[in-house]
């Protein structure tokens, strides 16, 4: 992580608030969305930290994966949303 933010210049509440979605891999970016200012802005992706961070992710998705197949990977709602959007503590 701390390459991460080094290389490609984020914040550390950036990096943390960084998913998977915001990396593109393909184009070589990360795009920090509300960072300062409430702005988003796209950082390059360093090709050194390229391939460890793409174990990592195939790493976390394995997990998740099993989790679920587990029965497990959910999220607790408050009561009155569960009922609402079952689906959603899954989502």
């Amino acid at each position: 992580m701390a390459s991460l933010l080094y290389g490609a210049g984020l914040r550390l509440l950036e990096g943390m608030r960084l998913r998977d979605k915001d990396i593109d891999f393909s184009r070589q970016e990360i795009t920090i969305r509300d960072g300062k200012g409430r702005k988003d802005r796209v950082a390059s992706l360093l090709s050194a930290v390229r391939e460890p961070l793409q174990r990592h992710l195939e790493t976390v998705r394995s997990l998740y994966e099993r989790d679920l197949a587990n029965g497990l990977g959910v999220v607790a709602l408050p009561d009155a949303l569960a009922p609402k959007y079952p689906r959603a503590g899954r989502e």
